[in-house]
């Protein structure tokens, strides 16, 4: 029942955005009664919160698999294209409850294995301070990703692959990064 009422929850977020989401309307979606929204999730924000959560433990899972920095980046924005919904109310705090253990924790997973991505690459590609190479990757994969879902890129992407644009796009940030 929990997994009907979120995938019903993402299907409404990818069609109207989350400002669309409504207990009473997941329920009739999902086919459940409208009271099991708000016992599996409690309210709106523990429904996000867990979309949330979600996203970012599978988030986590596909960085995991990088084989390099360019790799991540690429795997990012192969993310954000698959899961928009949960990318979208990932990158929304004010929708959330920003102290939830499952979403903090799913966080700082994805959160590491970026670091990871950046670290292995060798200081001369990125520069002697991994943490501001972390910022800038993250600012490139997660801005690309965005702009592709709001359609900005229409134009100057046109037919091409979004995912090698995106393997040139990083070649010029990241000497070295494979």
């Amino acid at each position: 029942m929990r997994r009907a009422i979120v995938t019903a929850a993402l299907d409404v977020i990818s069609a109207e955005g989350p400002s669309a989401l409504s207990l009473r309307d997941l329920a009739r979606r999902a086919g459940v009664s409208h009271a099991a929204p708000a016992h599996h999730f409690k309210d709106r924000t523990g429904l996000l919160t867990a979309i949330a959560a979600e996203g970012y433990g599978l988030l986590a899972a596909t960085l995991a698999e990088a084989a390099d920095l360019k790799d991540a980046g690429v795997r990012y924005v192969r993310f954000a294209r698959e899961h928009p919904a949960h990318f979208q109310v990932m990158f929304t705090p004010e929708l959330l409850r920003g102290n939830d253990l499952e979403l903090t924790t799913a966080r700082a997973l994805a959160g590491e294995r970026l670091r990871d991505a950046v670290s292995a690459v060798p200081p001369q590609g990125r520069g002697t301070d991994a943490r501001l190479a972390g910022v800038a990757a993250w600012s490139l994969a997660h801005g690309f990703a965005t702009l592709l879902l709001s359609h900005n890129l229409d134009g100057p992407v046109g037919d091409q692959d979004p995912e090698e644009v995106f393997r040139l796009l990083s070649g010029l940030l990241f000497q070295g990064s494979s």
